[in-house]
């Protein structure tokens, strides 16, 4: 290899040539290492940055977020230290949990393609009236007869209802869900039945004697989504029932928490198949039931009612509803009181009972599970065990 030197040509060494290679060469490793190491570290620091920003970013979010939350307590008049307002405190929080309820119920509404009805877009409006109580009378598509039998003795009519409603903050309203075959001859008989007297709860169930506690559950659930009240009642339609009795009996109780009222028993648990009221789960009970109220007729407090609602997916249905709505409340802090006044016998017990002074809140036979022949004899209680038509409203609560 041959290069040019001031016009001659010489070989020249090659140690010399190789030095100089070799030092250009350092030179640029040094150089690039200098470019790319700075890179890197520059890099780094701005990894560090948007991570250390993020970091303070998420600090304020806690701090505004937790501020928000004072401030809302604040508003509300809810002093975080006196135990004076944990009260108030459980009332906000059980609100809170009741919009909840009622925002999954309408998102499974829409995602499972089923239309949300009128009582619960309406639902909105209610909450912002405060009710006494609401009276759900289970009901079935053969008991029309049942159904005018209470039409014409204990359950108000018309402007007489509607009064009920403005002036004492009591909703009654018979309780049924819809056939098998959506929108039927069963389900529009019902329609036609509603639009002639409007005092029907329409439930997204389907109708069958074995899913009654079913039935039991998603009546509370909707009842506790569509009006604020401080009680719900469930109540079979071949009962006789004294509204203004049931009201002054469940208002001595308005100050306790998570209240659940009825004829506490524990019946023998029946294991053999074929016989009414046979539990296929009998093998979880024993030979008997733990206390809970009889099925004819029970009344809980809202936060109980809001409990269910909030945790209906998960809350196990046995075969007889009232065992079921027991076995809900067992492992919670629940009040049970027993009060014999809702399962009174039907003339001339219930009778004697008004007579001393002691008005029964409802009445019923124990050996029909309801007044054997309701539809005809439901008058003749009435006439006998009934509280007057002026109690209602004379009666304080």
């Amino acid at each position: 290899m041959y290069f040019k030197n001031r016009g001659a040509i010489e070989r020249p060494s090659r140690s010399v040539v190789s030095k100089k290679w070799s030092l250009f060469l350092c030179l640029g490793s040094f150089c690039a290492g200098m470019f790319f190491t700075n890179r890197i570290w520059i890099i780094s620091e701005t990894k560090s940055g948007i991570t250390r920003t993020t970091t303070v970013e998420a600090e304020r979010l806690k701090l505004v977020s937790e501020g928000c939350i004072i401030k809302f307590l604040q508003q509300q008049d809810i002093k975080l230290v006196s135990k004076d307002n944990f009260g108030i405190l459980d009332k906000t929080i059980s609100n809170l949990e009741i919009e909840l309820a009622e925002a999954k119920a309408a998102q499974e509404s829409i995602l499972s393609g089923v239309p949300i009805s009128e009582e619960i877009e309406k639902g909105e409006s209610r909450r912002k009236r405060k009710y006494f109580m609401v009276v759900g009378i289970n009901t079935a598509f053969s008991s029309r007869k049942r159904r005018d039998s209470v039409r014409a003795t204990w359950m108000p009519q018309g402007e007489k209802r509607r009064k009920l409603e403005e002036e004492k903050g009591i909703i009654i309203r018979f309780v049924i869900g819809h056939s098998a075959t959506l929108g039927g001859i069963l389900d529009k008989a019902i329609e036609a039945e509603d639009k002639k007297h409007g005092d029907f709860l329409r439930l997204d169930h389907i109708e069958g004697y074995l899913e009654l506690s079913a039935k039991t559950k998603t009546y509370f659930a909707t009842a506790v989504n569509l009006w604020d009240a401080e009680y719900y009642i469930k109540v079979d339609d071949d009962v006789h029932v004294n509204i203004a009795t049931l009201a002054e009996t469940l208002a001595r109780h308005r100050t306790k928490p998570r209240i659940y009222i009825g004829c506490m028993k524990s019946g023998p648990v029946l294991s053999r198949k074929g016989v009414r009221y046979h539990e296929p789960e009998y093998w979880k009970f024993g030979d008997k039931y733990f206390r809970h109220a009889t099925g004819q007729i029970y009344a809980v407090s809202k936060d109980l009612a809001t409990y269910i609602s909030a945790n209906q997916h998960v809350l196990h249905k046995y075969t007889n509803e009232d065992v079921s709505l027991g076995s809900w409340f067992i492992g919670l802090d629940v009040q049970h009181i027993d009060d014999r006044r809702l399962c009174c016998g039907t003339p001339p017990d219930c009778e004697w009972k008004a007579q001393a002074g002691n008005v029964c809140v409802a009445s019923f036979d124990w050996t029909c599970s309801g007044i054997c022949r309701s539809v005809d004899r439901m008058m003749e209680v009435h006439r006998h065990c009934g509280e007057g038509e002026n109690a209602l409203w004379k009666a304080a609560f």
